[in-house]
């Protein structure tokens, strides 16, 4: 528990700098990084890939994606995936005429690994560059929406711990996640949502951004919601492959991972919400 909070106290503050400080382009390689250990994490860690090549080949997949995230260029993106799909289908061929034992379910793991989850996670560099190039104003916001995905992960996972612990009594998912009950749950939610409107509250009276509270209602309770699911998602994994953690890089927490792995669906769903209903717009005639 200790250990648990001294990481995140560490940690938090770097994390800050990161996507507040430091520009665009660093905030693409840090979440690059993550996903392609995220990726070793999955496939190698686990187990369930041996081929330690294979395993490469979609880590440097992962920092790539996170690369043409901040880009946006199509093109390029399509022209990245076309090689590694060759790559792949090269590395199957060659395994079947050597009489090897790549099985087709295991090619199409590097695919999930290299391609869907790095470019579900790298949903946190395409709001970072969101507004990016049109005025101050606007280019300014990206960098303080990256902050939503955060509060309804991180929120929803913490306030579920404490809440759980001190008031669960009715088991989540007993199956997969003995320790996470309804209690929790429901706390987290509140939680995320209470904490949701008061940065939205910030972004309105300290930086004068446009804002709307309701989406803030939604935001929170979506967002809360699937990072609870996203959360038991890769508990199953865990459960799965008879593992704990993912990793121990980041001590209490487990790997990177055990730390993204809800990150991966709220992410892009926030994404969309910023997309569809914008919780916070430049303010008209700023800039």
């Amino acid at each position: 528990m200790k250990t648990r909070i001294l990481s995140a106290a560490v940690l938090l503050p770097l994390f800050l700098v990161v996507v507040l400080v430091l520009p665009a382009w660093a905030t693409a390689i840090v979440f690059g990084a993550v996903a392609s250990l995220a990726v070793y994490e999955l496939m190698y860690r686990t187990g369930m890939m041996k081929n330690l090549r294979l395993v490469i080949y979609a880590m440097v997949m992962a920092f790539l994606v996170s690369l043409w995230s901040l880009r946006k260029s199509a093109s390029l993106g399509a022209i990245g995936v076309m090689v590694y799909l060759l790559v792949l289908l090269g590395e199957f061929l060659w395994s079947f005429s050597r009489g090897g034992k790549l099985r087709f379910e295991r090619l199409s793991m590097c695919l999930v690994c290299g391609l869907l989850i790095p470019y579900l996670l790298t949903a946190m560099v395409r709001i970072r560059a969101m507004y990016a190039g049109i005025d101050p104003a606007e280019n300014a916001l990206g960098k303080y929406l990256i902050l939503i995905p955060c509060i309804l992960t991180f929120t929803a996972d913490s306030a579920a711990y404490f809440v759980g612990k001190a008031f669960g009594k009715h088991k989540l998912a007993p199956v997969i996640s003995p320790k996470k009950t309804i209690e929790g749950a429901v706390g987290g939610v509140i939680a995320t949502v209470l904490l949701l409107e008061v940065y939205a509250l910030i972004l309105d009276k300290a930086f004068g951004f446009d804002v709307i509270y309701g989406y803030g209602i939604l935001y929170g309770i979506l967002g809360s919601t699937i990072s609870i699911l996203g959360d038991l998602t890769f508990s199953v994994i865990k459960r799965q492959v008879g593992i704990k953690d993912y990793g121990n890089l980041i001590p209490g927490h487990g790997g990177a991972l055990d730390r993204f792995d809800s990150m991966i669906l709220v992410a892009p769903a926030t994404e969309i919400l910023l997309l569809m209903l914008p919780m916070a717009v430049p303010m008209a005639g700023v800039g």
